[in-house]
């Protein structure tokens, strides 16, 4: 009888031949499928064993897996994931499970669950996070969708994923979308992440004169503290690359252009439809939307020479980063908080420690003060929020001064900061007993009859402002 596999993916590109190549090295044997003659090739040159395959044929590829079968789908988010459920439907068999590996939007996740139930077929949605390394020695793993269902692939899951103190970085995330759902608010941080380090760079590199050697051995320093993450870890490692064209490092001939693939637009797009503020995320995003205007932004910086204030604050790199681990803890408090309205607003039930502990390891945003996050919420499920946390409320008072500090001195000195900024803005707001939001209330009802309250007696009211 011929071998029935234990595991098929479809797509294999880098992320879906290391997954596959993951899978077989914890001893469940696996077959993928992909439309490319090379990349199936590639696969089995890389498997060299028996219970790795690789077929065009889909027809094959359904025959060989063992029941109820198991599908895992690494290919891009939209149409194409559409496209190969279509095409793979008619082979298969009541009870099989299909699960979408990509960053697909989660409403289209919810669309493609409830049509797959009605033909009683399983389906996930599942954040995978850990690029492509991630993917071959063990990434983060949100799968949500069907309880039951999870069953089915939890002893593959658990196998493959990250592993921390033993604890594999997968869990259940909750019905329906939540494991897409997830993934969007892990890639949200990610973006916020990303931009906070790159204008602690910038604040080094152009107000404190570091060279990249420096920038190197500084990234690096901090990576052994308190900001301790996969992020840092790799941006230390940028420094050292030497550019194969000139004699100069690679990092000074990149151009100041920053791509974007949608996750982090979709956070702040669904902060705006939940009510939820996370004006760090959203400067992130927006920071790439500027960044591509380099043209428009090479004009204006010939039309606009202002020099620096007179009073510029000197600050110092242990600043600095005291400032970068203050945006961090913003921007990871941000992410939970939309987490947490989500959960109510789409019943998924999400279970934040959970969340905490398995972005501990495997994924991009992974981070020594996600052990702090996940022990928050342990001491109190119901945390309204991270920031009202004892443990973490210590940890902002301590460095919340070198960040004012550190703003001063990027006003100064004209260096742009929105994320940096941004953070410490809605911590002041987040913290503040009175906000001047009285004003807009009148405001509205002057000119638009849209009511107010009052501090002194409940109800809703109207005034002739006139």
């Amino acid at each position: 009888m011929a071998q029935l596999f234990d595991f098929g993916l479809v797509g294999l590109g880098v992320m879906g031949r290391n997954f596959l190549l993951n899978v077989a090295d914890h001893h469940f044997s696996a077959i993928g499928l992909d439309t490319d003659a090379q990349k199936v090739a590639d696969l089995k040159d890389e498997g060299h064993s028996d219970d790795i395959e690789g077929t065009l044929d889909k027809v094959e590829f359904i025959k060989k897996l063992a029941r109820p079968r198991k599908i895992m789908l690494l290919v891009p988010a939209g149409g194409p994931v559409d496209h190969v459920i279509t095409d793979l439907l008619p082979l298969l068999d009541s009870g099989d499970l299909i699960i979408d590996g990509g960053n697909s939007h989660f409403e289209d996740t919810n669309r493609r669950f409830t049509s797959l139930k009605s033909k009683d077929i399983h389906f996930m949605g599942s954040g995978v996070s850990g690029g492509s390394e991630g993917a071959r020695m063990g990434p983060s793993i949100m799968p949500g969708g069907d309880s039951k269902a999870y069953e089915i692939i939890k002893p593959i899951f658990e196998a493959v994923a990250a592993k921390v103190n033993n604890e594999p970085c997968v869990d259940f995330m909750g019905k329906g979308s939540a494991g897409n759902y997830v993934k969007m608010i892990h890639n949200g941080i990610e973006y916020a992440d990303m931009q906070l380090i790159g204008e602690s760079y910038h604040i080094m590199k152009l107000g404190l004169q570091q060279d990249n050697h420096s920038l190197k051995q500084t990234y690096d320093d901090w990576n052994q503290g308190v900001l301790q993450s996969f992020l840092v870890e790799i941006t230390s490692q940028i420094f050292n690359k030497k550019d194969d064209l000139t004699s100069g490092d690679l990092l000074d001939q990149i151009l100041d252009k920053a791509k974007q693939k949608g996750t982090g637009k979709w956070t702040s797009q669904n902060a705006m439809d939940l009510g939820v503020a996370i004006p760090t995320i959203d400067a992130a995003v927006s920071m790439r939307q500027i960044s591509g205007m380099k043209d428009i932004r090479m004009k204006a910086s010939e039309k606009y020479t202002e020099g620096s204030g007179e009073f510029t604050p000197e600050v110092s790199v242990e600043e600095v980063r005291d400032a970068l681990y203050f945006a961090f803890i913003m921007s990871y408090a941000q992410g939970m908080d939309q987490l947490s309205r989500a959960s109510k607003e789409y019943q998924y039930d999400l279970n934040l420690e959970s969340i905490a502990k398995i972005w501990r390891g495997g994924c991009i945003i992974r981070a020594r003060f996600l052990e702090d996050i996940r022990l928050a919420y342990k001491n109190d499920s119901s945390l309204e929020s991270l920031l009202l946390s004892p443990v973490i409320s210590e940890k902002v008072n301590s460095v919340v001064g070198a960040t004012r500090k550190v703003i001063q001195y990027t006003v100064a000195k004209g260096i742009p900061t929105l994320a940096l900024s941004n953070a410490l803005n809605y911590f002041d707001a987040f913290k503040s007993a009175y906000l001047p939001l009285n004003l807009i209330q009148a405001q509205r009802d002057l000119f638009g009859s849209h009511t107010y309250e009052r501090k002194d007696k409940p109800g809703i009211f109207h005034s002739d402002w006139n």
